[in-house]
């Protein structure tokens, strides 16, 4: 049984909004500008701001392509957790940086939607924090099967989107909204 964070504490977990992770990824110039646009607010309204940076054997650690886009700097005092599984939680300092920062809510936009972005999702609401789907600032590629089948990126995108308001863990809130509608003083 999950443990359920007391407060209304928010923080917004923007993940793997990296060069190679975007490169190819459904509408990623609309995707990048409304994570921007979720990341002004969360500046102005005094939301931490905690960036996850993803590394493997395919997105070295250094290289171009493991960087952030270049559209969205963090500042200096924002953290930047780095992970190497789908879950930002997973063998990362993640759970101890919410942990002093207070975090009962987690707003969540980035890269890539069926995997890391489902990944922490579902970790999050597994650990009892509240969750908040950013619907319009999330992206992935379409998924090409050796049968010719395709899943379209944008259908993946949907069904997540479902999914988060759909889903129901006892004592927590999770749900989707546009970058546009977001407010974090709403839970």
């Amino acid at each position: 049984m999950a443990t359920i964070r007391e407060g209304s504490r928010a923080v917004l977990l923007v993940v793997d909004v990296q060069v190679d992770v975007m490169r190819n990824a459904w509408e990623a110039d609309r995707v990048i500008r409304n994570i921007a646009l979720v990341i002004e607010k969360a500046r102005r309204d005094s939301i931490p701001v905690i960036w996850v940076q993803h590394s493997d054997e395919e997105l070295e650690v250094g290289t171009p392509g493991w960087q952030i886009v270049p559209e969205l700097i963090p500042e200096n005092s924002e953290s930047i957790i780095h992970k190497h599984f789908n879950s930002s939680f997973e063998e990362t300092s993640l759970e101890v940086e919410l942990a002093h920062l207070g975090t009962a809510r987690i707003v969540l936009a980035g890269a890539a939607t069926n995997w890391c972005i489902r990944a922490t999702a579902y970790a999050a609401l597994e650990r009892g924090y509240d969750l908040t789907l950013i619907a319009d600032a999330h992206t992935t590629e379409s998924i090409d099967f050796n049968d010719g089948a395709t899943i379209k990126a944008e259908d993946i995108v949907g069904e997540l989107n479902v999914a988060m308001n759909w889903l129901i863990y006892p004592g927590r809130l999770n749900r989707t909204c546009s970058a546009q509608d977001l407010n974090f003083a709403i839970k």
